[in-house]
């Protein structure tokens, strides 16, 4: 178990490396971490994820209303207590505006190439949401039509969102998204997209199912609600588990 201090300073780490990737700028972003269904951890609102620190970080009830913190938290926190409330098996959002990613959004291109086994793996197609004013509930209400089945949403014209059942997962899916949207891009400009077969796709579905990774996918059939996701970090098994199953 991690101690509030800990968890603080992972969410500060994680805010750095968003700063250091050109995923936001200035105050841009925000990131959220469950404590208890009553207690999460959150970025304040005003302050670049460049210079966060520990003492920084607010923590919020679920109806996003401070309860410890010298700052005010997000203004955007409503969108990640959607999140929290529709699926309880994620322990941590990270909201961003990954350039590429929300070039799309702002293109009309939808990001639901097949083109990556590792991203068709870990986040198979991302709908864009409709847009919504920042700051409003109009963006947590235009998660809805996919929350249940997806870990990344694109945010029409206002970046992305990523779910995952630790902070880092939630990290690693973002850069995922951003990742597959450059190569994408790159196949565009190259003059074709070559997607993997729908029989190969299909193996990658069955695969993902023996791996049993954490979180959702919109090639799989859910019958009911997400369950809780397990306490234990399980970044680093399933990531290797990924690995040897493409034979890296």
């Amino acid at each position: 178990m991690k101690s509030p201090y800990e968890i603080k300073k992972e969410i500060c780490e994680v805010g750095h490396v968003l700063y250091q990737l050109g995923f936001v700028a200035a105050n841009d972003g925000n990131i959220s971490v469950k404590i208890s269904d009553n207690e999460y951890y959150c970025t304040p609102t005003g302050v670049s994820k460049r210079v966060l620190t520990p003492d920084m970080i607010i923590k919020v009830d679920r109806n996003g209303n401070k309860l410890e913190g010298k700052m005010n938290p997000s203004s955007e926190i409503k969108m990640h207590m959607r999140v929290y409330q529709e699926r309880p098996d994620v322990n941590a959002v990270v909201h961003a505006h990954p350039p590429v990613a929300t070039a799309f959004t702002i293109a009309g291109v939808d990001l639901d190439q097949y083109i990556l086994p590792e991203a068709v793996l870990t986040i198979g197609e991302v709908p864009t949401c409709a847009y919504g004013t920042p700051s409003t509930m109009e963006i947590p209400d235009s998660l809805e039509p996919y929350i249940q089945n997806h870990d990344a949403f694109l945010l029409q014209n206002h970046g992305a969102l990523t779910v995952g059942c630790n902070l880092m997962k939630a990290l690693f899916v973002m850069e995922e998204v951003e990742f597959n949207a450059k190569i994408c891009k790159n196949a565009m400009e190259l003059g074709a997209v070559h997607e993997i077969p729908n029989d190969q796709l299909k193996k990658l579905m069955e695969l993902r199912k023996k791996m049993n990774l954490p979180g959702r996918h919109p090639g799989i059939e859910y019958d009911e609600p997400a369950a809780p996701a397990a306490d234990a970090d399980l970044v680093a098994l399933i990531t290797k588990k990924v690995l040897e199953a493409l034979g890296k």
